[in-house]
């Protein structure tokens, strides 16, 4: 369109040149200008809609599809209705051109092979043996290596091939998620076409040589005497075009051709017989319509859609669980510090009370509670190490397809992004949340679509309940022509048949017979005619044959739609039923994730002033040591407070975290506040340069840089 407006532009101004050096003044150059800048745009008006069916690209490659945007709800609904999320780099819902290679529809479309290998991105991000990443480098990497996202791709590309199907005048596949794999109705059981929107062409070949004994040889023209046979020859070439549109109509047109030759007395010997037909069928009452003929096609591409939503909860839960994992990795990775803090001071004290033991300023009781202590503190230490690996292992399978990679396996995952109090996400109010809710889930959004097939299946049903009543049409113009003598001058000729009188007597002049008298006409050649004056005879409609056909068939009891009818409205009722469990899920799901937002807040802000005041408490403590006025037991169990209240606080900052990627989940933003489209899931390939901690655009920054200008872009 860009190149159009400049093209259109250039030409524009040419015609003002031109104008403007043909004599036209000033004030008329401009207004012819805008008059042919009106016509253009109204062209381009009429012609922009139009599909570009003698552009598109390959079956195989097409642009990806724009992210969709969100329409306006329907009539009775909340939930705003979707488009599809757009095509990966794989389009499989149209077959190979047949043009110019008329072969291609019958070759197999070429599939990739699975790949199951990690993305570059994790070799880009793995330096000294650890694999440094922050939040948003762990979701890309879930997006490009999950195997449920890579399974779950699979999908909507299947789709693809349904809708392909569909076209063709099959039924579809199913989908998962999907209620309806196609039209449960029954349109017109009792037509003998085949319903297929794909153009058929047949032809054939055959050719015979026969001898029939003949009983009769006057009848059949041979005039022999005694048992002889009656030889034929003949030779057929016979083609056929069919096809059934989308409005039930279905047109045939024959091209029969026969070459016989045969020893009986025919007017051309040999003859070639031509005949063209065309007959068509439209139904009238059952199979009716273009909404009837296009059901299957409309359940496939809904079923794309559904597709999509299937893709984008997949997606949804891949990035949520991605971020737990993150989460409790990096808040182990803090735990095993604050243990090991830990460990250092029961280690301090146990020293200290063994030194007071020594002077004997302190009971042996006191520093066997010392050791036990430490014995404790190591203990937690082991278990907080355990959680950190096993933690490590969740998120590294999370992030590859294969873990035992030999440039993995071994790798240390650092997380460079650190639990902080999030701002405030939540809306006011909570109905203001179940509606966001109502509008972005996937799950509904499929419910939705489902509801849609089944008003689709349900109007179809209800069509397959008429009767069948068609009209047809039959034309045919014939043509004939062979070898046939060529007939000289007649002459008067004696037959040799008697004149009889009344009694069966012969009538005698002067004593002879007389007999009857009859022509002839000698034999002079023969004149070939054959295909061409049988095709122009043909084309000349020479001999027509026109018919009309009204046909109806009435089922008495009907009870085979009867039964679909009622199946189908069934199914729509359990639909709209299941929608509103599924509303009811929803709200519970939103409200529980809003609950503990908001306790998790709390909780933070409150784990956060007593790790002040525990501070304060310790400083304090430190204070009254130095003055003389505390021992070092007092300060060691004060600075152990403090380690147990920053662990208190890491955790809850942690489940913060967590409970807002539940609260995103539950409302279904999470694609969009992790910056991901629903493009760079499908492909497995996200489209951003790659963060790795430590560099910027090929420079050596320092982290917090580095992360502040990650949120910036």
């Amino acid at each position: 369109m860009r190149i159009l407006r400049k093209t259109a532009h250039r030409a524009i101004l040419a015609v003002v040149k031109e104008s403007t050096s043909f004599g036209v003044g000033k004030r008329a150059a401009p207004q012819l200008a805008r008059t042919l800048l009106a016509a253009l745009l109204t062209a381009l008006l009429v012609v922009g809609p139009l599909p570009p069916a003698f552009a598109q690209n390959g079956a195989q490659n097409p642009p990806p599809n724009p992210a969709p945007s969100s329409s306006p709800a329907p009539q009775g609904s909340t939930i705003a209705p979707v488009g599809s999320l757009g095509l990966a780099t794989r389009n499989y819902s149209k077959g190979p051109r047949a043009f110019p290679n008329i072969l291609n529809p019958y070759k197999s479309i070429q599939v990739p092979p699975t790949v199951l290998t990690n993305s570059p991105r994790i070799d880009q991000l793995i330096s000294d043996g650890k694999l440094q990443i922050s939040l948003q480098d762990a979701v890309e990497l879930a997006l490009e290596n999950s195997l449920d996202i890579a399974v779950q791709r699979y999908y909507p590309w299947i789709a693809d091939d349904s809708i392909l199907k569909a076209k063709a005048g099959s039924f579809g596949f199913a989908t998962p998620g999907g209620a309806f794999s196609a039209s449960s109705a029954n349109i017109n059981p009792f037509s003998l076409n085949i319903v297929t929107f794909d153009p058929i062409v047949s032809s054939s070949v055959s050719i015979a040589d026969i001898s029939v004994p003949v009983n009769n040889p006057f009848i059949s023209g041979t005039g022999a005497a005694g048992l002889t046979g009656l030889k034929s020859h003949s030779s057929q070439f016979n083609n056929q075009y069919s096809q059934t549109f989308e409005t039930g109509t279905n047109i045939t047109v024959n091209w029969n051709n026969t070459r016989s030759s045969s020893a009986a007395a025919n007017f051309f010997n040999p003859a070639v017989q031509s005949a063209l037909s065309f007959s068509f069928s439209q139904p009238l009452l059952n199979g009716f319509g273009l909404a009837v003929g296009t059901r299957n096609i409309r359940i496939a591409k809904n079923n794309r859609k559904i597709a999509d939503w299937a893709f984008a909860q997949q997606a949804i839960t891949t990035v949520t669980n991605t971020i737990t994992a993150y989460w409790e990795l990096a808040f182990a990775r803090e735990n095993v510090k604050v243990q090991q803090q830990a460990v250092t001071v029961a280690q301090k004290l146990y020293e200290d009370n063994k030194k007071q033991l020594e002077i004997g300023s302190m009971a042996p009781l006191d520093v066997t509670r010392a050791e036990s202590e430490l014995a404790t503190d190591h203990q937690n230490l082991i278990v907080a190490q355990t959680v950190q690996l096993q933690d490590e292992q969740i998120l590294k399978n999370a992030i590859s397809k294969d873990p035992l990679a030999p440039n993995l396996i071994n790798v240390e995952i650092i997380t460079t992004d650190q639990p902080k109090q999030p701002a405030a996400i939540e809306p006011a109010s909570f109905e203001e949340s179940v509606k966001e809710a109502f509008a972005k889930r996937p799950d509904l959004q499929e419910q939705i679509l489902n509801l849609k097939n089944s008003d689709i299946d349900v109007k179809a049903t209800r069509n397959a309940l008429l009767p069948t009543l068609a009209v047809g049409g039959f034309y045919q113009s014939t043509g004939l022509a062979g070898n046939s003598p060529i007939k000289g001058a007649s002459k008067l000729v004696s037959t040799g048949i008697p004149i009889v009188d009344a009694n069966g007597n012969p009538i005698l002049i002067n004593g002879n017979d007389i007999f009857l008298s009859g022509t002839t006409a000698p034999t002079t050649g023969t004149s070939h005619e054959g295909f061409t004056t049988a095709q122009s005879q043909i084309f000349h409609n020479q001999f027509p044959e026109y018919a009309a056909q009204l046909t109806l068939t009435l089922p008495l009891r009907n009870r085979s739609a009867e039964a679909d009818n009622a199946r189908s409205l069934l199914v729509q009722r359990q639909l709209e039923t299941q929608m509103q469990q599924l509303r009811n899920a929803a709200l519970l799901d939103v409200r529980n994730t809003y609950i503990a937002l908001t306790q998790d807040r709390a909780q933070v802000e409150a784990a956060s002033k007593a790790r002040e005041l525990q501070q304060q408490t310790f400083d304090a403590e430190q204070k009254k040591y130095q003055l003389g006025a505390s021992t070092v037991y007092l300060v060691i169990q004060t600075q152990r407070d403090l380690i147990s209240a920053q662990g208190t606080e890491l955790r809850a900052l942690a489940n913060l975290e967590e409970a807002k990627a539940n609260y995103e989940r539950a409302v279904g933003r999470t694609l969009e506040v992790n910056r991901v489209t629903i493009a760079d899931a499908k492909t497995g390939e996200v489209e951003r340069e790659t963060l790795i901690p430590g560099t910027l655009h090929g420079q050596v920054v320092g982290t917090e840089k580095l992360f502040s200008d990650a949120g910036q872009k």
